[in-house]
């Protein structure tokens, strides 16, 4: 079957904490870049942060956001943020609504990460522990720069965290709610400034025996351990981010079967019941483009 995902305007796959654009022939969103490319989209990887404040990582995804439209010619971009990468969307799309057709988040802690709570919990503010890991994250992140190529970039691992946090997102989205549902575990308004908001995501399901998959990749592991530390949506979550803290503008679904790596990409190379991440991101661009985006 023929795709057609060919938008008015450029999109940009804003990736997350920790993410990257490429490391030597690794790209984090290469198999939903390619497949986007495919169907007809002009797709753009912007180099932001590893770990860093939502506002610092916003800034900097203003800044390519105007290189695009020089090198393009478009007068907008539709933005695609995985994880944190949803909040410097948002954050773009606040304070530029004249450069963003719209701001679509996939898997982003719009409301904060009760995970992100638990570890602010465990690292006392100002002692050794919070030193520590803070320290050790902001190497990585660090080590994580030089390897993509974008040595030049600020990292903070704590500044991340806290930004992460119910507390943190809440006070972000005192100042940006653009998008936001007033009632907990429902819908934002989808068209605000001229700026259209979508979201999607996904929840853990059944349990580790039934998954062959983790032994695949034992990261899908962690992110089933993490789950434990949510406990107002119980097991509605991906394993970082609580299934109603998903919720951004116009939901699409936020219970694909799929944890917050398989709403990224692929990563075990099979298609979980049913569902292919990948497929749902040109699904979208198909969206965006009979929007008129």
């Amino acid at each position: 079957m023929l795709r057609n995902a060919t938008t008015d305007y450029p999109i940009l796959l804003v990736h997350g904490l920790f993410g990257f654009d490429r490391i030597g022939k690794l790209e984090l969103f290469h198999d939903v870049k390619q497949a986007l490319r495919s169907a007809g989209a002009r797709v753009f990887i912007p180099h932001l942060s590893a770990t860093h404040s939502n506002e610092t990582r916003g800034e900097q995804l203003l800044v390519q956001i105007e290189r695009v439209l020089q090198g393009t010619g478009a007068s907008k971009v539709n933005l695609i943020g995985h994880s944190q990468g949803a909040l410097a969307a948002r954050y773009a799309g606040a304070l530029a609504p004249q450069m963003v057709a719209s701001v679509t988040s996939v898997s982003g802690p719009n409301h904060g990460s009760e995970l992100a709570d638990f570890l602010r919990k465990a690292l006392t503010p100002g002692r050794l522990p919070e030193q520590v890991a803070g320290a050790v994250a902001t190497l990585f992140a660090d080590f994580l720069s030089l390897l993509s190529g974008n040595r030049h970039l600020p990292q903070n691992a704590i500044a991340a965290l806290n930004a992460l946090t119910t507390e943190g997102v809440g006070a972000f989205n005192d100042k940006y709610p653009q998008g936001l549902p007033k009632t907990w575990g429902g819908k934002g308004r989808e068209l605000v400034n001229g700026v259209r908001y979508y979201s999607w995501s996904g929840t853990l399901q059944g349990n580790i025996l039934d998954e062959g998959l983790y032994a695949l990749n034992p990261l899908h592991g962690f992110l089933r351990a993490f789950s434990h530390y949510f406990t107002t949506e119980a097991e509605q979550n991906d394993g970082m981010v609580g299934r109603f803290s998903s919720h951004l503008g116009k939901v699409i679904r936020s219970d694909y079967p799929l944890d917050h790596l398989d709403s990224l990409s692929q990563t075990t190379g099979q298609v979980r019941k049913g569902i292919d991440p990948i497929d749902l991101y040109v699904q979208h661009a198909e969206r965006l483009r009979n929007a008129g985006l």
